[in-house]
């Protein structure tokens, strides 16, 4: 599927296990919904947090649409939805229309998903693409700063990469803030509170070739693990690596 309508469209009808590879060249972004009486706080701590948390986009309560997904439905076009109910994953959605609220504000979050393409473009693999199954994910030790009712743990997605190709990674990585950016650690795991890779908290188990190195970016299932913690009275989330795809070029969050 090449034009994120398409992915879009395919979303609505069917299951996918990614949406990492899909649509290349366009934003891809996560999405932390929640009654309004949380919006500003969640603003707050995205603000405070831009590295696990970059706003790319936010519809206001009883707006189901933007630009970045002309003739879309935010409650209908991702592959599939979470629902939080006090801090407690109780579904596992399709659709979120159901549960969408008239007073839901939803928060788009930067993905890195949106920089693989420019991983590949240099020449560096990227494994979960490859292999056609889910980025590892892992809650850390990493401390957010708190706002609000809202507090817990950054979670950092892992690809490994060839030893020689890290600072090319990092280099490229860095020039999209917007969708996190730079890595937040580099090599031993449980420097940053991982036990064991083999067993992430969401996504697929990721193995790291002899000659790589783990490498670890913010992510933007943050919010989920701050959900857990925190425990507002409903959220509504993408399912990890089941993104929103955006109609946004991935050439607009490169910075010079």
């Amino acid at each position: 599927m090449q034009t994120p309508e398409q992915v879009r469209e395919y979303a609505r009808r069917h299951d996918m296990a990614t949406t990492a590879g899909h649509a290349r060249g366009f934003m891809q972004a996560n999405l932390l919904a929640v009654p309004q009486e949380y919006a500003f706080d969640f603003l707050l701590f995205a603000q405070r947090n831009p590295k696990p948390c970059p706003i790319v986009g936010v519809l206001e309560a009883g707006q189901y649409t933007s630009e970045l997904l002309p003739g879309g439905d935010i409650r209908t076009d991702i592959p599939a939805y979470r629902v939080f109910e006090n801090g407690e994953h109780t579904a596992t959605l399709a659709d979120a229309t159901s549960y969408y609220t008239p007073d839901m504000v939803s928060f788009l979050i930067g993905c890195s998903f949106t920089f693989e393409t420019a991983l590949q473009d240099n020449g560096i693999e990227v494994a979960h693409i490859a292999q056609q199954c889910n980025v590892p994910m892992f809650k850390t030790t990493i401390p957010t700063t708190p706002a609000g009712v809202f507090s817990g743990p950054m979670v950092v997605s892992m690809r490994p990469i060839p030893a020689a190709q890290v600072s090319d990674a990092v280099r490229i990585t860095s020039r999209y803030p917007s969708v996190h950016g730079a890595p937040v650690h580099v090599g031993d795991p449980a420097a940053i509170g991982i036990e064991d890779l083999s067993r992430p908290d969401f996504g697929d188990p990721g193995e790291v070739p002899e000659g790589c190195l783990p490498v670890f970016w913010a992510c933007g299932v943050t919010p989920q693990a701050i959900v857990m913690e925190s425990k507002p009275r409903l959220a509504i989330t993408h399912a990890p690596g089941q993104m929103l795809v955006t109609n946004a070029r991935d050439q607009d969050f490169l910075i010079p």
